[in-house]
């Protein structure tokens, strides 16, 4: 067998089509070499372990997507609310609103049994009645499409809507009549981000990935098992802008609409530089950020992103990417309120976003208050009220946020 055959093996690449006897001979037993998809370490360290069963303060989680999740059935959603009191998460912000008919059908899903327990994001419909594969047909390149679509938010705000969600197809999926990716700086869509900040809409922005997903998928990217398994989650290539010139374009429209509340989600989708965020939290008064799907990255600097969270501890809310289970969830509470070291971040039994373990940040109780649901109260319409509803509920002894 040659060398470049060996060198696929190792990563994992040869499994697929090798047959049973090879697999064997490649399994890592007694000392034979290793396929990475069956590296499955176990640690030797003998550590403190301490593991939160709950929240230590009442959450509200700003980063849900209950309709991609659930699909419109009730059971899940009573099953999510079972874990929302189990764990103390108060309040749950879904991101999956939509507009018009589809919110009012969005809201009576959650709000028909829970509307006390989650609040709602609209989203912009670029597409509208044109044909998915000829961007020429779409709504957005049509006169007036910001205009309506600001009507639209208006009316959103009337429904119930207390803010916008924006995914990250904008810069690198929705395309121009001439196939061109649409920047997010384009200026066609002022009126939107205009109108969010007169109506006191925050807006939530999901702008790039990973910086990992920007980079050739070889031996050197420290997320090769993540996208050998999605590859199409890779945004390498000339076809795409890069990292940092989709960050730089959402932090134009930031600077041109500071009336505007902006949520960076995924800690800005720059969590791996964490200086570069602070420099944005500095330069821009009107950023926040939210932690979903990252404490992987987060956990594994804690020394950083303990100084980062006291230092900016006005300026970052909670967010899980859910509706996620009890385990998925627990690894949260003891990232942010022990010392514990070298722990799993995911439930899964082997990494699914790096090959490493992270570390508690023990945090003080007022930063974890704050990030747990003060932000979130003064940074989001709706919350508040909501939230002390939950605490009325509540017995008096029972995690007091005061």
């Amino acid at each position: 067998m040659n060398k470049f055959v060996g060198f696929l093996i190792l990563l994992g690449l040869w499994n697929s089509h090798s047959t049973a006897e090879e697999s064997i001979l490649w399994d890592g037993s007694n000392g034979r070499p290793l396929a990475l998809e069956q590296f499955h370490p176990k640690s030797q360290l003998t550590t403190p372990n301490h593991q939160p069963d709950r929240a230590k303060f009442p959450v509200v989680d700003v980063h849900i997507h209950p309709r991609l999740r659930f699909r419109n059935v009730p059971e899940r959603l009573d099953e999510f609310v079972q874990i929302m009191d189990e764990q103390n998460i108060a309040l749950c912000v879904s991101l999956d609103g939509q507009l018009d008919d589809q919110l009012e059908e969005h809201k009576d899903y959650l709000w028909k049994k829970y509307r006390d327990r989650f609040l709602i994001f609209a989203n912009v419909n670029w597409q509208g009645n044109g044909r998915k594969d000829d961007p020429a047909t779409w709504d957005c390149h049509r006169p007036g499409f910001a205009r309506r679509i600001a009507t639209q938010l208006e009316a959103a705000k009337q429904q119930g809507a207390v803010g916008l969600k924006v995914f990250k197809q904008l810069g690198l999926g929705y395309k121009n009549p001439d196939g061109s990716l649409i920047a997010i700086d384009d200026v066609r869509w002022d009126p939107i981000w205009k109108m969010c900040g007169q109506m006191g809409m925050p807006v939530i922005i999901h702008t790039a990935d990973p910086v990992a997903f920007f980079e050739p998928i070889d031996q050197f990217n420290e997320r090769w098992e993540e996208l050998s398994r999605h590859p199409e989650w890779s945004f390498y290539g000339d076809q795409f802008p890069s990292h940092a010139e989709l960050l730089a374009a959402r932090n134009r429209v930031m600077a041109r609409h500071p009336e505007t509340t902006f949520i960076g989600a995924h800690v800005a989708n720059h969590p791996e530089n964490l200086s570069q965020v602070a420099q944005w939290l500095d330069t821009y008064p009107n950023l926040v950020v939210e932690i979903s799907s990252r404490i992987a990255e987060l956990g594994r600097q804690p020394f950083t992103a303990r100084r980062f969270f006291i230092k900016y501890a006005d300026r970052i809310m909670f967010g899980s990417d859910g509706p996620r289970p009890t385990a998925r969830l627990l690894p949260h509470w003891r990232f942010f309120e022990t010392s514990d070291e070298y722990f799993l971040y995911a439930e899964n039994p082997f990494p699914p976003q790096g090959f490493w373990r992270i570390y508690g940040l023990d945090l003080p109780d007022n930063v974890l208050r704050k990030i747990y649901h003060e932000n979130a109260a003064r940074i989001i319409p709706g919350v508040q009220e909501k939230l002390d509803l939950y605490l009325a509920r509540r017995k008096p002894h029972v995690d007091s946020p005061g």
